[in-house]
């Protein structure tokens, strides 16, 4: 069983980070005089003054591996306690990722009152990670405080009953172990030969109680549960354990609930995982409720997202009825994780983690064929990167471009590896450079070598391949023209900083110069060739070139025009347009340097499609949207491609003022920045790495640049009017207007005016 370590409950954040191959400078550790973390994050907290109906209304809590959403029990007087867990799946291939290897629901625990609920006051403590509250019953009134502990499997909720509901009582309610896709309401009827697994059985063990699932294939999952009274409070202990093929998780399960310590005494070490986690950067806007969601989302991947825990699945760890109970790869995954590279929180990259440790079975996920020299990944796996059987309904293998069956969507590992590449610039982390993104880079354009064929125009072409979403396959797909070009890019740059002669660099350079141009017709980027973009769309797969992947960009005149055309086309069709369409329609914006049109794409995200609790539903839980739309905010507000630090790019005109520390960027730098009155006012460096250091911002004027001791630096203007800073790794540099005096203390800014909070007030 993997489970989570202690070097990981006690040394929280900063002990991933030093894993990933770099240490925090000493600015990212400091509490920041002057600075109310408490007070500041308090006015994010999601309330609630109404009960919860539904999973996207209600509180979360997670910690990457076991998940909890709080709501009322459908057509019942009780509170349900969900319990999930991101390593519980089934361990069937011969069914496929969907069925056999999807993950499975657990169950969940009722708070069953003594009187009828009648009101309840809680609040999600983010700063704490833990909800607060008050149930309020026809007999009395239950305090309510909830932890799961972010260094151990366990739900803790501390209950302090009034004398009328001395008597409440909880009850555990386990979940039909099969995959949540066989539900009819989905329309998607499992493989021949598929069943549920046995029901689980429920027993005792002197001072606990154990549901224990045993699975057909093979191991077992088990939820541990006792119940402590100290005083006036009784405290449920709660833990899920997983294990495949011995059958150990009972034994696991019962060792975490009986170490548990008081509610308060687990609190200590919750908390300081918690505080460590925040302080390591700090952003604030004029917009409160968007600056709320973005600190939400900040608490919701940390309660996501582990480096060694499972990749997040559609759901993150909260499984509830969907038909995508598995992890998705051509775009879920990556939008999921972009945000922790600007936040500086790279301990919770679970893409790279997994990429690495599971690279055996990526080649064994192509044709056979292939095998020996490529790799890729399938649009669904497990948690090993497993897909299993392949079939339309039960999972999406690896297509073979030409080929109409299967599917022949092929650059999802491409992709994938461009969040890799993202955590490598973030932190120039060679090791990650030549043991995971090269090799496997390598392998995953290899596959597209193989299928790229010269035609009568003396340009290379890609036969048919799959466009995700599209829904009709195209030979040279933009899709895919846009990752080998990024692909072949990147392999040479990555030779050469790993000092690597290797035999393939000429056939990447001669791809990147035959390579046919992207389809293009009067209405922008095709899908491919004689596939033009003609029916509502939500996924910008046909984009990738603009967003992520910075190829064709603004700061080229001569890209402007295909630029506005292409996105204007995209989202103007309106009939299948989803939440992530307005992130990646607000990104291209911001890369356009229009901080009004990006604000007005994230303001159309939250009024059309982000739930009370910031959660985002389509037929399921679907976690990526909200992320990304973090992510969104953050390329209004910096932005790092192209080896240069753009500061507040497109901010709107309302936003006069924001403050930003210790955000991560390109080159492993640390950026602290304050913007005053609609002006930059100063902007401080910090490199970890000795990358070059070129900064764009509004610091117009002769510049004062000094280190942290006042000393000058040396610093120079580009033509273009960028200043180029000489910093050598552990330097920094503070930049500001000559004779200019500013105050160089962080501090949240100004609000525009009063917010709502999320939830349910």
């Amino acid at each position: 069983m993997t489970d989570i370590t202690r070097r990981t409950m006690l040394g929280g954040a900063l002990a991933g980070v030093a894993a990933a191959g770099f240490a925090p400078s000493a600015s990212a550790a400091e509490t920041g005089s002057g600075l109310d973390w408490p007070g500041f994050l308090a006015s994010a907290d999601l309330v609630w003054r109404k009960m919860p109906k539904t999973w996207f209304e209600g509180p979360f809590l997670g910690n990457g591996f076991l998940g909890s959403g709080i709501y009322a029990e459908p057509g019942r007087n009780a509170v349900r306690f969900n319990v999930q867990h991101s390593e519980v799946q089934d361990h069937r291939p011969e069914f496929g990722s969907l069925f056999g290897l999807a993950r499975l629901p657990i169950g969940h625990f009722t708070l069953e009152p003594v009187g009828a609920i009648t009101g309840i006051d809680w609040r999600m403590d983010l700063w704490n990670a833990e909800l607060r509250g008050m149930i309020t019953t026809a007999a009395g009134s239950l305090s309510v405080r909830a932890i799961i502990h972010t260094g151990q499997s366990l739900l803790a909720v501390e209950i302090e009953p009034t004398e009328g509901e001395r008597g409440f009582g909880w009850v555990f309610h386990p979940a039909e172990a099969v995959s949540p896709r066989t539900d009819p309401k989905f329309g998607k009827p499992p493989p021949v030969g598929y069943i549920a697994n046995p029901p689980a059985t429920l027993e005792n063990s002197v001072d606990s109680r154990l549901s224990v699932q045993s699975l057909l294939a093979g191991g077992e999952h088990v939820t541990a549960w006792r119940e402590v009274v100290r005083g006036s409070k009784r405290t449920l202990y709660t833990s899920v354990a997983w294990s495949h093929p011995r059958k150990t998780a009972a034994r696991e399960a019962l060792k975490t609930i009986r170490r548990a310590g008081s509610f308060d005494v687990l609190a200590i070490e919750h908390r300081r995982w918690w505080h460590d986690y925040y302080r390591r950067s700090f952003l604030s806007i004029p917009d409160t409720r968007l600056q709320g969601f973005h600190w939400i989302q900040l608490y919701k991947v940390a309660s996501a997202a582990r480096a060694e825990a499972p990749v997040m699945a559609t759901c993150g760890p909260w499984l509830e009825p969907t038909p995508w109970p598995a992890t998705w790869w051509n775009l879920n995954v990556q939008l999921e994780y972009w945000l922790i590279h600007g936040s500086n929180h790279l301990e919770l990259d679970a893409v790279s983690h997994a990429l690495g440790r599971y690279r055996a079975n990526l080649s064994n996920q192509v044709a056979e064929p292939y095998q020996h020299d490529s790799a890729g990944i399938p649009r669904t796996t497990d948690m090993t990167l497993l897909n299993g059987a392949a079939g339309t309904n039960s999972g999406f293998p690896v297509g073979i471009p030409g080929k109409e069956t299967p599917t022949p969507e092929v650059g999802n590992l491409t992709w994938a590896l461009h969040n890799v590449w993202l955590s490598y610039r973030h932190t120039m982390d060679r090791r990650l450079l030549r043991d995971t993104q090269f090799p496997l880079l390598r392998k995953a354009i290899n596959y597209y070598l193989h299928f790229l064929v010269p035609g009568s125009d003396g340009k290379l072409h890609l036969p048919s391949t799959f466009s995700p979403e599209y829904g009709v396959n195209a030979p040279d797909c933009t899709y895919d023209l846009a990752l080998i070009r990024w692909g072949c890019k990147t392999l040479l740059e990555s030779a050469a900083e790993l000092r690597i002669e290797d035999p393939l660099a000429r056939r990447w350079r001669e791809v990147l110069g035959t390579l046919v141009p992207y389809p293009v017709d009067a209405d922008g980027y095709m899908i491919g060739a004689c596939v033009p973009f003609a029916k509502s769309h939500r996924h910008y797969s046909h984009l990738l070139q603009i967003y992520p992947l910075y190829e064709i960009t603004w700061e080229r005149p001569e890209h402007r025009r295909i630029i506005e055309t292409s996105l204007d086309h995209w989202v103007g069709f309106e009939g299948a347009l989803q939440g992530y369409t307005f992130t990646g329609a607000a990104s291209m914006s911001a890369q356009m340097l229009r901080g009004e049109k990006a604000e007005f794409y994230l303001g159309e995200l939250q009024r059309r499609y982000i739930q009370p609790n910031t959660m985002y539903k389509e037929s399921g839980p679907v976690i990526e949207t909200p992320l990304s739309a973090a992510q969104s905010l953050h390329d209004m507000l910096v932005q790092s491609w192209g080896g240069v630090i753009r500061l507040f790019p497109a901010v709107p005109a309302k936003w006069a003022d924001a403050a930003l520390r210790d955000f991560r960027t390109q080159g492993a730098f640390l950026v602290s920045a304050s913007r005053q009155g609609g002006k930059t006012r100063w902007v401080k460096v910090a490199s970890e790495a000795g990358a070059p250091c070129v900064l764009r911002t509004d610091l117009d004027g002769e510049l004062t640049v000094r280190d942290r001791w006042g000393r000058p630096k040396r610093w120079r203007r580009l033509p273009n009017g960028d200043v180029r800073i000489d910093l050598r790794r552990g330097e920094e540099a503070v930049v500001h207007r000559a004779g200019d005096r500013p105050d160089l203390e962080i501090r949240p800014v100004p609000a525009n005016g009063d917010a709502t909070p999320w939830g349910m007030p």
